[in-house]
This record gives structure tokens, sequence and C-alpha cells, in this order.
């Protein structure tokens, strides 16, 4: 889905201001339990990719070529995988079982969000972010459960990693469409490795000695290459600002020597 039409689903929702609440349970005792997770059109950020893929321990290429299909942003010409239904008559996800989610501790931040949508908008200041229901007639989670705010079931979701990591993300992503060009393919390529390849990423750092042509700290050099979800996190980080700076010459968060 192209960034317009998922506006455009966004704006068809009824909005949820950061005060009001809303009333939503999802656990096996809901009798459409797993029902939502199958026939999913479902678009996998970086750091889905990151917690995913660590969950599973298998690389970055491995889990891309098991369990996504690789499309692009028609605008910007960023990768855009998403993730692959199982074959079948239903089509599930490949995570669920019948207790559930079997990567839920790792499950993608639109799992988390759902029933909620949130919509972005990149501001002066930050990032500036609106809410949605999502209402769906197989859904019955809205019949009891606990009563809270958007920001709530935020924080009850776990959301904030995501949220941070997925904004830095847009924002590279509104700057390029910004100059009304999509990226050249050698760009696209490097955005698949050095943003959703984390493992890959780090080889190349190493291989093409990244370090030595910019500005960086040892103790952000030693935390990029951490194995660990925190090291994962933290490569991920550096990847977006040495994009930024690839793309454009110059980067908030990185300078050449």
């Amino acid at each position: 889905m192209s960034s317009d039409a998922s506006r455009e689903l966004l704006d068809s929702l009824p909005e949820l201001k950061p005060d009001e609440t809303f009333c939503f349970d999802c656990n096996p005792d809901v009798p459409c339990f797993n029902r939502c997770c199958a026939e999913l059109t479902l678009p996998l950020t970086p750091y889905d990719v990151l917690r995913l893929r660590r969950n599973l321990g298998i690389g970055s290429e491995e889990f891309l070529g098991t369990f996504t299909t690789m499309r692009s942003f028609p605008d910007t010409g960023f990768p855009l995988p998403m993730l692959r239904m199982l074959d079948g008559p239903d089509e599930p996800c490949p995570f669920v079982t019948p207790a559930g989610c079997s990567v839920y501790e790792d499950r993608p931040g639109a799992c988390r969000y759902y029933p909620l949508g949130r919509g972005t908008k990149m501001a002066t200041d930050g990032v500036s972010e609106r809410f949605f229901v999502v209402r769906e007639p197989h859904c019955l989670g809205f019949d009891k459960g606990t009563v809270r705010t958007p920001h709530q079931w935020l924080e009850n979701e776990e959301l904030k990693p995501f949220n941070t990591s997925n904004d830095r993300y847009m924002r590279l992503m509104a700057m390029v469409r910004a100059t009304g060009q999509p990226l050249e393919p050698r760009l696209v390529t490097m955005i698949v490795l050095c943003l959703f390849q984390i493992d890959k990423f780090r080889e190349l750092i190493t291989n093409m000695r990244v370090f030595s042509h910019v500005d960086i700290s040892d103790q952000r050099k030693a935390a990029i290459m951490e194995d660990s979800q925190q090291g994962d996190e933290a490569a991920l980080d550096f990847g977006l600002d040495w994009m930024e700076l690839v793309i454009f010459g110059q980067s908030q968060g990185l300078a050449r020597k």
C-alpha cells in the first residue's frame, strides 16, 4: 500500500483524541482469538525485521528470503518487505499457533498497535501523531476489556522503541520524497543492506572500514558492533545516519571526517 493510500485509509477511520479512551482486549478467551492473524497485508519496518530475525535466531538474509516478499514504495523506491502468509485456505501468518503468536515478545509494531492506527507527520519539533480506531467485523475484542487512552495502549504494548526507530526511518523517507525523485537502484540496495540486514551491515562496516570515514566515538563503535539486540538497535541507528549522509551529504547524527 502506498503512503497516500495508507493516509486515505486512516482518514476514513474515527479519530481518537489523546485523552479519549477505548475498551479492548485480545486474549484466548475472546471468541475471535487468532482470526486477525491471517490474510494480512503487513509491511515490515527495519526495526520489525531486527526483532523478528533475532527472535528466530537466524540471519537477516535468511529471514527476508523465507518470510517476506520484497516490494517498494513507488514514490521513493524505498524497499518494502511484506510478511508472507502461508499457503492455504485461510492464508495464516507464519508465526500464529493455536495458542497464539509464537514470536509474541518480538511481534511487529503493526500487530502491537491493533486495533489502533497511527498517522504521523513530520513537524519542526519532531513528529506529530494522530490515532484512529480500526473496527473490523470479525473482531470481538471491543465487547469487553480494559479501558485505556491511546498512550496507555502504547505503553502496555511496549511500542516506544518501535516508534522511535520507525519515525526515524519515516523521516529519511520523507526527505527523499521531498526531492521528487525515487532513489537510484544502488541506493535502494544499500538501504536493504544497511537497514534490513544489520548482521551483513556489520560485515560491510569492517570490510569497507566505514568508521575511518566518519567522526564517531569509540563508545558508539563498540555499541554498533555488539552482537545483541541492543547492538542491533545501535547499528540500525547508525545505519539511518549513514544512509542520510550517503544520500544527502550530511546528517544530523553523523559527520564525515
